[in-house]
């Protein structure tokens, strides 16, 4: 495991990015306005479009197996679904989707901040269940589920006394452990952690906003290192995707209004 990401790429400078994800030796990537798609090795440019009815954005994910993207919309409460084909649809969810992940099972895991929850979908739409976090998990930003059940879950946000990164058990009932605490810069610690991604041996990235970096857990959420340092980004990175397949990161890396994707091999 190296711990320190190099820098190999910068994709896309223009628009804040709000997602990214890759699919089928092609990267996605969410600005305010269009959905851009990029060749994986080249990183030129194939297509730009608008998704069909999409008010709002907050996070995207991909499967694999179904050969999908999943955009989240936080203005109209869903999410919207685009196959490889180019159709798109979309399902509700009821609540604000913040953060969007997938299972190893294909379903789809949807944080919903402003009400402690984490939903799970199928492909297609159908509320499988929803888990109620405990009152101490304030404001969940994203969620991802372990091969084992469990989930790993970053929360804490603006003026709030805890920002970490806990697992929780599978009923989401219960802190199995955690990382984290009062938020500040010091290392072991974060202000405003938003997004995770986890590679084949379920170690886990975190992105934090405020302190500019990415910090690399154990499977157990211990501190394994930092690797990706702030003077690696030009603003505050928002979201992250791993490409386990070629072993790389890409962060989300924005100012105020314009933003880009910074790509590193890790």
């Amino acid at each position: 495991m190296c711990t320190v990401g190099r820098l190999v790429y910068t994709l896309f400078e223009g628009e804040a990015v709000w997602g990214v994800t890759s699919l089928a030796g092609k990267i996605y990537l969410k600005t305010h306005n269009h959905l851009e798609v990029y060749d994986v090795n080249t990183y030129r440019l194939q297509s730009r479009f608008n998704v069909m009815n999409a008010l709002g954005y907050s996070d995207m994910t991909s499967c694999e197996h179904y050969r999908c993207v999943y955009i989240g919309d936080d203005i109209d409460e869903c999410v919207h679904r685009l196959d490889a084909q180019g159709a798109a649809t979309r399902w509700a969810v009821n609540d604000i989707p913040l953060g969007l992940s997938v299972s190893a099972v294909h379903n789809v895991i949807v944080t919903c901040p402003d009400v402690r929850k984490i939903k799970e979908f199928s492909t297609h739409g159908d509320l499988l269940r929803e888990l109620t976090l405990p009152n101490n998990v304030i404001s969940p930003r994203h969620a991802i589920q372990t091969r084992s059940g469990q989930f790993i879950v970053c929360h804490g946000y603006h003026g709030e006394p805890i920002h970490r990164v806990c697992m929780m058990s599978a009923d989401g009932r219960h802190i199995i452990h955690s990382h984290g605490g009062q938020p500040f810069s010091d290392t072991g610690r974060y202000s405003l952690p938003v997004h995770l991604a986890v590679d084949d041996n379920e170690f886990v990235f975190v992105v934090d906003v405020n302190n500019r970096r990415v910090t690399l857990l154990s499977p157990t959420l211990e501190y394994v290192g930092q690797v990706v340092s702030f003077d690696q980004l030009m603003g505050w990175p928002r979201r992250l995707h791993f490409d386990k397949q070629r072993r790389l990161l890409y962060v989300a890396d924005n100012l105020e209004t314009a933003g880009c994707v910074a790509v590193f091999s890790v």
